[in-house]
């Protein structure tokens, strides 16, 4: 970081000495504050005991989705103890008191699990944790596929924070949920969710778009490529082509990586998109006629998409 040194009169780069808790000026070495307190986390255990060597001294942080915010006591079995601690008094008051939040904990540890495996941000994560406990509190989705809802709750999650994931992904993570649960379970919240607002719940709006940087990364796509795909499915919502979202993007990697050097099989384009080579190659005849529309003039010529064959 830089800060102003009162010597060399101007703003320079500080080093933090740690264990002195000074800010020192890297030019002329002037210690211009000392006796910092350093808020950074602090692992050491203070413990005697070599086999403790757990750095954990606090809870886990605060969840206003919670009963009692995630701030409840657990009274954790001593060092060297067995197991027969659980059947003594301290044991059995422990276990004595269920916790009304035990099922949430598990989902949101599912949710957070899915979330992670799929590399999503952690608006994401929270907006699915609010949507499960707003459908947990009406008690209407006992006896359902539990793996479903939360996977629901986590494919609405996504559509509603503009960064939309494909069932087929979704499904990927749902720990054995079919893509036909996730899509009912979806539905049903939808539904709850709408009950309990009183109005229609916004979903957003998927563009294929959406989903081109990512599926271009997954094929290894040159940055050119990826800029001609992302300006052809810009210019190809422009007509009316009644395919999905998710099948035009697809078609539009196929045709554009057909017309690089680099070309890719219809096989790989399929694997990496999900979607299944018959949908690529029916979208393909759909893009065709607006080809010399779609596709940027700087990358192909009219030549080259008149070469261009069907797959």
């Amino acid at each position: 970081m830089d800060a102003y040194c009162s010597d060399c009169r101007r703003s320079t780069e500080v080093v933090f000495d740690h264990s002195a808790g000074d800010t020192v000026c890297s030019e002329c070495g002037l210690v211009l504050e000392s006796h910092s307190i350093d808020e950074t986390s602090e692992w050491r255990t203070f413990a005697n005991e070599s086999g403790d060597n757990d750095p954990v001294r606090v809870g886990g942080p605060t969840n206003v989705l919670l009963n009692d915010g995630g701030l409840s006591t657990v009274i954790s079995k001593p060092n060297g103890v067995t197991s027969d601690f659980l059947s003594s008094s301290l044991g059995r008051w422990q276990n004595r008191g269920s916790n009304p939040d035990r099922s949430l904990i598990l989902a949101f540890k599912t949710i957070a699990t899915m979330s992670d495996r799929l590399g999503l941000v952690a608006t994401i994560k929270d907006r699915a944790n609010e949507i499960y406990k707003k459908v947990e509190d009406q008690k209407s989705s006992r006896g359902r596929n539990q793996d479903a809802i939360l996977a629901a709750c986590l494919y609405i999650a996504c559509r509603q924070e503009d960064k939309p994931r494909t069932v087929k992904e979704i499904c990927s993570v749902a720990n054995g949920a079919t893509k036909k649960e996730i899509g009912r379970a979806k539905e049903y919240i939808v539904k709850q969710l709408e009950l309990e607002m009183g109005q229609s719940v916004e979903m957003g709006t998927i563009h294929a778009g959406d989903f081109m940087r990512r599926f271009c990364s997954n094929l290894g796509m040159t940055n050119q490529t990826v800029k001609a795909a992302q300006e052809a499915v810009h210019k190809s919502e422009e007509f009316d082509i009644r395919r999905s979202p998710i099948s035009i993007a697809a078609a539009v990697i196929y045709i554009v990586t057909q017309l690089s050097d680099d070309k890719k099989p219809l096989k790989d384009v399929s694997l990496a998109t999900g979607v299944a080579e018959g949908t690529i190659r029916n979208s393909f005849k759909d893009l065709y006629p607006h080809l010399s529309k779609i596709i940027p003039s700087w990358y192909a010529q009219e030549e080259d998409l008149k070469n261009l064959t069907s797959p």
